[in-house]
C-alpha cells in the first residue's frame, strides 16, 4: 500500500510538472531566442474582477476569507463590507470610469477599497505612503482623481498640501479617521442594487488600476491595467504553483501580504490569493526586524518577498551567531548547506549523484544548530518562497534551499501585471528568473533585450502614447528595457539594465547590475552604485548598513556613536566591504571587475531622493549627489 501511495504520488507530480507545454525557439545558429508557454487558466470571459468577491460568498459563504489580527473575515462579511464602502463611493460621486487614488501601507483596508472601487465602477490609482506632496500632486492631476484615501494624518496632509493649488480639490477620506465607516454611512441609504448595476457595467477591458511607475528616471507614468490583465496574471499563477505546493506540502496554503499594496507585485499576490481562496494576512512593514515577529505569529506556509527580506533574515542570522562566539560555526553552516543544495539539486534534475553520506551528516548536524532556527524565524511551517523586484544571490539562493526552503524567483514589470516568468515548482534552477508564466512568451532581441507578449501586457501609459509607442512599437511584443538570455530549456536570466549599460573607455560593456546585486547581498554594504562609463575601470560608491555597523562596533567592543566619517577610512571595516566587493568579482571578468571603492557617509534612501518607493538606486540623482567622491576614485 504504501509503495502504491509513493507511486501515486510520484505520478501526480509528473503530471503538475508537465502542465503548460513550453515551447522553444531557435535562430539559425541554435541560440535559444523565444520561448512560448500555453496558459493554464482560461482568460476572464466576462465581467471583472469585481465579481470574485460575491462569487467566493455564493460558494461558501462562512469560508475564511482573509484573516485580520487574532480573528477571521468571511467571504460573506468581506462581500458585505465592499459593497458598503461601494455604496458610500456612488453616494460621493464617483461615476462609472471614475479614478480613486489609495495613500496607505498594507492593511486589511487596502484590500476593501480595492474591491469596493472596482464595485463601484471605478479605476484604483495606488500611491506610495511615503510619497512627496509633489509625487502626490502629479499622480493625483495626472490620473485625474477626484477622490482619494490616506492611511494617516500625515498622508492626508501631503494630499493637502500637494494638491492645494488645483482647481477642483479632490475629497479625502483617512482611514486612521474611520474611513470605512464614513463612506459605509455615506452609502447606507442606496440599495445594494446600485452595486451590483456598476459591477455589470464592466467588462474584461475595463481598466482596473493606473500603477504609477516608481520613476528611476523621471516622471512617473501610469500604467493602466485591465480586468483582463490582472485575472490573467493572478489565475494562471495560481494554477501554476497552488497545486503543486499543496500536493508537495499537504498543507492548506497561507501567507502573509506585507509588500506594499501600491506596488503591483503585492497587488496581484493578493488577487491570487482571494482567487485561490488561499488565507492571506495583512502586515504594514517590510522592515525584517518588524516582520519576523509577525511571521512567526502567523506561520504562513509560503511568503512572496524582495531579495533585500532574504539578505536580511541571513545577515540577522549570522550576527547573532557572531555575537555569541558561533560565527565560525555559522559559516561552516552555510558553505554546508550551499554545497548540500547544490548536490541535492543536480539530483533532483538529473544532472547528479546528489549528497554523499558525509555531506548528508553535515547537514543534519547544521539542521539541528543552524537551519532549524531560520525556518523558525520565518514561522516554521514555511517550504516555499518566491523572490521578485531584483536578482536574488545565487548563494544565498542555495543556503536557503539548504535551509529547507526553496526559494522560486520570478521576473516582470509593472507593465507586466508583475511576474512575466517564475522558476517552475518542481523544476528549481537558482541563478535564473524561470520560464513564462502560462499563456505568456519570451523573447530575445538581437541587442539582447528582453521582450514580453501576453495577456498580462498593459496597453498604454496613461496620457502618454510616445512613450507607449516607444516601448508597445504596434507588433505586440513588450520591450521590457532589461537584457537578458534563454538557455536550453527556456529559462531566462537577467543581465542587467539596457540604459544602465557602462561602457568604459577601453570599450568594454559592463553591466552593473551583476556586480551591484551581488554586492548588496554581504554585509555590511547597505546600498552601492557601480560606475566606470567612459573611464578606465570599473568602480562602486558603497554606503554601510546602519545595522550591520552596530553590530560590527558591538563585536570590538567599540562606542556604539563612533562617527561615520571615521569608520569610512578604518581598514578593519574596508577589509570587510573588501570581501563584498571580491564576492561580486567572481561573477564577472577581470575587465568587468570593481578595482576601486569609496566608502560614502549617509544612505541612498528614498527620503532623501536617492532610492524609489520600490528600493531601486536613481543612478542619475546618486551620481549627482556624490560627483566629488566619484572624481576622487579616479585621481588616485
Amino acid at each position: 500500500m504504501g509503495v502504491r501511495s509513493d507511486l501515486e504520488r510520484a505520478r501526480r507530480r509528473t503530471d503538475l510538472a508537465a502542465r503548460g507545454r513550453i515551447d522553444v525557439v531557435r535562430d539559425g545558429n541554435g541560440v535559444v531566442r523565444e520561448v512560448r508557454r500555453e496558459r493554464l487558466a482560461a482568460p476572464l470571459a466576462g465581467g471583472s474582477l469585481a465579481d470574485l468577491p460575491f462569487t467566493n460568498a455564493a460558494a461558501d459563504p462562512r469560508a475564511t476569507a482573509v484573516r485580520r489580527g487574532a480573528g477571521t473575515v468571511t467571504a460573506a462579511d468581506f462581500a458585505a463590507q465592499v459593497t458598503a464602502v461601494a455604496k458610500g463611493l456612488i453616494a460621493a460621486g464617483l461615476e462609472p470610469g471614475g479614478r480613486v487614488a489609495l495613500m496607505s501601507r498594507t492593511r486589511y483596508e487596502w484590500t476593501v477599497l480595492d474591491f469596493a472601487i472596482w464595485s463601484a465602477g471605478g479605476v484604483s490609482v495606488p500611491v506610495y505612503p511615503t510619497s512627496s506632496a509633489e509625487q502626490v500632486e502629479w499622480i493625483v492631476r495626472d490620473s485625474g482623481a477626484r477622490h482619494v484615501v490616506t492611511e494617516t494624518p500625515e498622508n492626508t496632509a501631503t494630499v493637502t498640501t500637494g494638491t492645494a493649488g488645483h482647481p477642483r480639490l479632490p475629497r479625502v477620506w483617512e482611514l486612521d479617521a474611520n474611513a470605512l465607516a464614513e463612506l459605509g454611512a455615506l452609502g447606507a441609504d442606496l440599495p445594494d442594487e446600485a452595486v451590483a448595476e456598476r459591477r455589470a457595467g464592466l467588462t474584461p477591458g475595463s481598466t482596473a488600476t493606473i500603477c504609477y511607475t516608481s520613476g528611476t528616471t523621471g516622471r512617473p507614468k501610469g500604467c493602466v491595467l485591465t480586468h483582463a490583465n490582472l485575472h490573467a496574471e493572478a489565475a494562471n499563477t495560481v494554477e501554476l504553483l497552488h497545486p503543486v505546493f499543496q500536493e508537495v506540502t499537504g498543507q492548506r496554503a497561507a501567507t502573509l501580504l506585507f509588500l506594499p499594496l501600491a506596488h503591483i507585485l503585492g497587488r496581484t499576490l493578493q488577487l491570487a490569493c482571494l482567487m485561490g481562496r488561499i488565507e492571506i494576512g495583512h502586515f504594514p512593514s517590510v522592515s525584517p526586524d518588524e516582520l519576523r515577529p509577525a511571521l512567526r505569529e502567523f506561520r504562513p506556509t509560503f511568503l512572496v518577498g524582495v531579495p533585500y527580506l532574504f539578505e536580511k533574515i541571513h545577515d540577522t542570522a549570522r550576527a547573532t551567531a557572531e555575537r555569541i562566539g558561533r560565527a565560525a560555526s555559522f559559516d561552516r553552516a552555510e558553505r554546508v548547506g550551499t554545497r548540500f543544495a547544490e548536490a541535492h539539486l543536480n539530483r533532483f534534475l538529473g544532472t547528479g549523484k546528489g549528497p554523499g553520506l558525509g555531506l548528508h551528516a553535515a547537514w543534519a548536524l547544521y539542521d539541528l544548530l543552524v537551519y532549524r532556527r531560520i525556518r523558525g524565524e520565518l514561522g516554521g511551517r514555511m517550504r516555499y518562497a518566491v523572490s521578485g523586484g531584483s536578482p536574488l544571490d545565487r548563494n544565498l539562493n542555495l543556503f536557503f534551499h539548504g535551509a529547507g526552503i526553496v526559494v522560486y524567483e520570478g521576473y516582470g514589470l509593472t507593465e507586466t501585471s508583475a511576474a512575466a516568468t517564475i522558476v517552475p515548482p518542481l523544476a528549481p534552477r537558482p541563478g535564473t528568473v524561470g520560464q513564462p508564466i502560462p499563456g505568456t512568451a519570451v523573447r530575445i532581441a538581437d541587442d539582447g533585450e528582453v521582450l514580453v507578449r501576453g495577456p498580462v501586457v498593459f496597453g498604454s501609459y496613461w496620457n502618454n502614447p510616445a512613450a507607449t509607442t516607444e516601448v508597445l512599437p504596434g507588433d505586440g511584443w513588450f520591450a521590457t528595457g532589461d537584457l537578458g538570455a534563454l538557455d536550453a530549456d527556456g529559462y531566462l536570466t537577467i543581465t542587467g539594465r539596457k540604459k544602465d549599460l557602462i561602457v568604459t573607455s577601453g570599450g568594454k560593456n559592463v553591466s552593473p547590475a551583476v556586480l551591484e546585486d551581488r554586492l548588496r547581498s554581504r554585509a555590511p554594504v547597505g546600498q552601492c552604485l557601480v560606475v566606470g562609463d567612459n573611464r578606465p575601470f570599473v568602480a562602486a560608491l558603497i554606503t554601510l548598513d546602519p545595522e550591520a555597523v552596530a553590530h560590527w562596533l558591538s563585536v570590538r567592543k567599540l562606542p556604539p556613536d563612533t562617527p561615520l566619517a571615521g569608520l569610512v577610512r578604518d581598514d578593519r571595516l574596508r577589509a570587510e566591504v573588501q570581501k563584498a566587493v571580491d564576492h561580486a568579482n567572481a561573477a564577472v571578468s577581470r575587465a568587468e571587475s570593481i578595482r576601486a571603492f569609496a566608502l560614502v557617509e549617509g544612505e541612498f534612501t528614498e527620503a532623501n531622493g536617492l532610492l524609489t518607493p520600490s528600493l531601486k538606486v536613481k543612478r542619475h540623482a546618486v551620481t549627482a549627489r556624490y560627483a566629488e567622491a566619484i572624481e576622487a576614485l579616479y585621481r588616485k
